[in-house]
């Protein structure tokens, strides 16, 4: 679900203009760049769906506390209030969203393998939709956050451009290099 995470960043720089584009894209991934060391040092695992060889969605994450829902929206509040040192309240906050944005993706997305309390702990079920058993449909919603979000993040460019009409081949460049790197990245995730 990497890509569409991506196009949700991409879509949300349409309306959050000030908020930079690799901000967006850093805080869409947020929870799964902390996921990796805690990954590396079997804090948090993934496993493969029994039965299957692994592959683009078949397997179920154990990542307890990055990806449990109070987890996560610790990690949004406390992305959401360092960067808005830096860029204001406002982009604080639509940045703290937007990593919190990865959690309710995921929660479409996984199978119910998200806890609710960091850790798992008590004996509250876990989340998850689990459109990752259906990999077509899964990788169709993703590649249309993909394709979406590259298409406004384009129509904003092309609109911050207008005023500037050197920058309209740059703003064609920017929105067509987002789409290219969102199916790329769901290419890379599909193929493995």
């Amino acid at each position: 679900m990497i890509a569409g995470h991506f196009g949700l960043a991409a879509a949300i720089k349409w309306r959050e203009r000030q908020a930079p584009l690799w901000a967006l894209m850093l805080a869409t991934v947020w929870l799964d760049i902390i996921f990796v060391p805690l990954f590396l040092t079997g804090v948090e695992t993934i496993q493969p769906v029994p039965g299957t060889h692994g592959g683009y969605g078949a397997v179920i994450i154990r990542a307890d506390y990055t990806h449990s829902l109070v987890g996560a929206l610790g990690i949004s509040a406390i992305f959401g209030g360092l960067t808005a040192v830096w860029w204001g309240r406002r982009t604080g906050f639509v940045l703290g969203a937007v990593v919190f944005s990865h959690w309710l993706l995921d929660l479409v997305v996984h199978r119910a393998d998200m806890p609710i309390l960091p850790g798992g702990h008590g004996t509250l079920p876990r989340l998850g939709l689990g459109l990752w058993r259906f990999p077509n449909a899964a990788m169709s919603a993703e590649l249309a956050l993909v394709i979406a979000g590259a298409w406004l993040y384009w129509r904003a460019a092309r609109e911050t451009a207008a005023s500037v009409p050197s920058l309209r081949g740059k703003a064609n460049l920017a929105g067509l290099l987002v789409l290219v790197f969102g199916v790329t990245v769901l290419v890379v995730d599909v193929l493995g």
